[in-house]
């Protein structure tokens, strides 16, 4: 059984970085990642076929950084924003300091206009180290249950 502790650092952390990506504050986001961490975003037909193929895939928190530059400076998208809501969170596995988490997550992109529609919908199979001052992704898999994404996929799920 987990101790409420584990669960309200897990649950805190997952709010803290939706909070981070829907208030637009996208230089913060690598930083709820280890150093040496994984982030990759997958169809959960290449998932349960074990196929590694996703739509974004980054081994490090310096390649998260490097995406959040590209946002900023070279990808043109028509502005937008998204709302996270992120629910059902299970621990399924702690090893010392090192905790498996599943979530169900939803994201709706609002436009500029202030259109709301739901982008994407699955679940986040996380890997997060509690051992430091704070809670850190080591991994991070979205696993994504839409037919198809939209060509804004710009921003992080």
């Amino acid at each position: 059984m987990t101790d409420a502790q584990t669960y309200f650092r897990v649950e805190r952390l997952l709010a803290d970085y939706a909070r981070a990506i829907d208030d637009d504050r996208l230089e913060d986001w690598p930083d709820f990642f280890a150093p040496d961490c994984l982030y990759k975003i997958i169809s959960t037909e290449n998932f349960e076929q074990g196929l590694p193929l996703g739509i974004i895939h980054a081994d490090s928190q310096a390649m998260l950084q490097d995406r959040v530059s590209s946002i900023r400076r070279a990808n043109i998208f028509e502005d937008h924003r998204y709302k996270h809501f992120i629910s059902a969170t299970q621990i399924t596995d702690v090893e010392g300091d090192i905790v498996r988490a599943t979530s169900n997550y939803q994201v709706i992109r609002i436009d500029v206009r202030g259109n709301a529609m739901l982008f994407s919908v699955g679940k986040y199979l996380d890997v997060i180290d509690l051992g430091g001052a704070r809670p850190l992704f080591r991994e991070k898999v979205v696993v994504f249950d839409n037919e198809r994404v939209d060509t804004l996929l710009a921003l992080p799920l």
